[in-house]
């Protein structure tokens, strides 16, 4: 019963939480800030977790905090680049398709293929962070280390290849040209691949309790998002008709896990 109560209280919030903003991106016409909204409500949902259960174990307190560094990091990046950079072409292509070939209005196409759409991948994606919280306090496991070592490494790896990326954008030089250094020499994506390392390392802290095994369509689903659905693709579709140096880079450059570059 603590398990249903639990999911039913965080889709609620989170419920809520979109239903909100919604109406706020449909005051703006712009929903380019539900990037930063997916890492945010994660946070929430962690500490609705925590606060829910009572539990105060080692398990809680590390997947608690984890998702909270990784959550706020992420979050507060992608707000700050909404405002620098305005709209998302992603969403911007998404809605005028949407209205022209559909005939839908800004409203209601924003709920059904954002805001509608984003919550329940949000919330499968979290379910280690709500499962790994609910049984009683045990010490933690090799597993358990293991996953709090690997999520750790991903929020550094993702955040050191974005300040890369930040910094290479940033140089006036550098436009039009293909980011190669750093960790983008080894991968294309050193952002989802650290990303899928925070969501595994979650997951295997949460599956050292038992319960929180139960959790792996979280990991497995934002592993699909980021490697086959909205994540690399969308961003190499873009990259190859824009960058015409892109295609010697995908020659080379591991796609998603870090490897040396080959040689071509």
């Amino acid at each position: 019963m603590e398990i249903v109560q639990l999911l039913i209280l965080n889709f609620t919030i989170a419920t809520v939480l979109f239903l909100s903003l919604w109406l706020v991106n449909v005051r703006i016409k712009d929903p380019s800030f539900i990037d930063s909204l997916w890492a945010l409500g994660m946070v929430l949902i962690s500490w609705t977790s925590f606060l829910f259960t009572g539990a105060r174990g080692a398990h809680s307190l590390l997947l608690t905090a984890l998702c909270t560094i990784w959550g706020l990091r992420l979050g507060i990046y992608l707000l700050w680049r909404w405002r620098r950079n305005g709209p998302d072409r992603r969403y911007v292509t998404m809605m005028g398709l949407a209205q022209k070939d559909r005939g839908w209005g800004y409203a209601r196409a924003s709920l059904l293929l954002v805001f509608a759409l984003q919550l329940p991948l949000q919330f499968i994606v979290c379910l280690p962070v709500q499962l790994g919280q609910i049984p009683a306090p045990t010490p933690l496991g090799p597993l358990a280390w293991a996953g709090a070592v690997l999520a750790a490494f991903g929020i550094l790896f993702e955040s050191i290849g974005d300040f890369q990326l930040v910094a290479f954008k940033a140089d006036p030089a550098n436009a039009g040209k293909v980011l190669q250094s750093g960790l983008w020499r080894y991968t294309r994506h050193p952002n989802y691949f650290g990303d899928a390392c925070v969501w595994w390392g979650l997951w295997l802290l949460a599956a050292d309790t038992g319960l929180g095994a139960w959790s792996l369509p979280g990991p497995i689903l934002l592993t699909f998002l980021l490697t086959r659905w909205s994540g690399m693709p969308t961003v190499e579709g873009r990259m190859r008709r824009k960058r015409p140096d892109y295609e010697a880079y995908v020659q080379r450059t591991s796609g998603f896990i870090p490897m040396f570059p080959r040689k071509v």
